[in-house]
């Protein structure tokens, strides 16, 4: 039996055999725009992430040309005017062996002057020893003993340490009633010295040692005399007291001529400081 085929059937055998076409390249353009936008959002991430970066690492014009400031700066001490540094004393030792020597003016932590002066050396046991401090008085100067003031001042400049203490007293001075204590003073060896710690005035203090020559504390009038060597280096400082001893100030000479020996002079000094020495 034959059977007619219409062009209407054969339109339809064709659309079902493109239909499996037509649906798989339906799902390849669906996979491919899926592909497509999954790729342009992670170009847009990494792209919008070095930007970021940038953002918050880089440090704009502006600031770049700010200049650093550090928040803690270096401590610097102010300049001290010279009429504040001039000396005010001085060491009058004109009969002595050694001469005197300034270690120049210092300001210490709460702003009040200090002066030093040294005669003779620590170490040189044959002759005696002087470490005078001067320096201001008042409200905010600190309190302390004889002994505290003695093993700091030892310790804080030519490097002593007190090693032992004796007898305390107190001697009179130009300046009034000043508090002495033998102590021992250990460096390159040991010495036996007097400290002594007194006023000036009402504006001035000192604190030292004196030491004797041949390893002997010396006498009370060696300390006394040694302190009326203290005399202002010019025009008498406001506050400062203390009327010169004539027994401590070696007799006029009244040779005359230019041509008068020293000699002599430093004999008697030398005998005179061995007599002071003894016990």
């Amino acid at each position: 039996m034959r059977q007619w085929v219409t062009s209407d059937d054969e339109a339809d055998r064709t659309a079902l055999r493109r239909q499996p076409s037509s649906g798989l390249r339906l799902f390849t353009r669906l996979a491919c725009a899926a592909a497509a936008i999954a790729g342009l959002s992670l170009f847009a991430r990494e792209a919008r992430q070095p930007g970021e970066r940038r953002g918050t690492d880089a440090t704009p014009v502006s600031e770049a040309l700010t200049p650093f400031v550090p928040s803690i700066g270096p401590v610097v001490r102010a300049a001290i005017p010279t009429v504040v540094t001039a000396p005010r004393f001085r060491l009058d030792a004109s009969d002595s062996l050694e001469p005197a020597r300034a270690e120049g003016v210092r300001i210490d932590a709460g702003g009040r002057r200090e002066e030093t002066f040294s005669q003779g050396a620590f170490p040189t046991l044959e002759a005696p020893h002087l470490r005078l401090i001067v320096g201001e008085a008042g409200p905010g100067a600190p309190a302390r003993t004889l002994f505290v003031a003695l093993a700091r001042r030892a310790a804080d400049g030519p490097g002593l340490s007190v090693i032992r203490t004796g007898e305390r007293g107190r001697i009179e001075t130009k300046f009034g009633a000043v508090e002495t204590l033998e102590a021992t003073f250990s460096g390159s060896l040991d010495r036996v010295c007097t400290g002594f710690s007194g006023s000036a005035g009402d504006a001035f203090r000192f604190e030292g040692w004196l030491c004797a020559p041949l390893g002997q504390a010396p006498e009370p009038r060696a300390v006394a005399c040694a302190l009326d060597a203290l005399v202002p280096a010019g025009l008498e400082p406001p506050g400062f007291a203390g009327r010169r001893d004539p027994a401590c100030r070696p007799a006029p000479d009244t040779r005359t001529g230019s041509l008068t020996p020293a000699a002599p002079r430093k004999i008697e000094a030398r005998l005179r400081r061995i007599v002071q020495a003894r016990p």
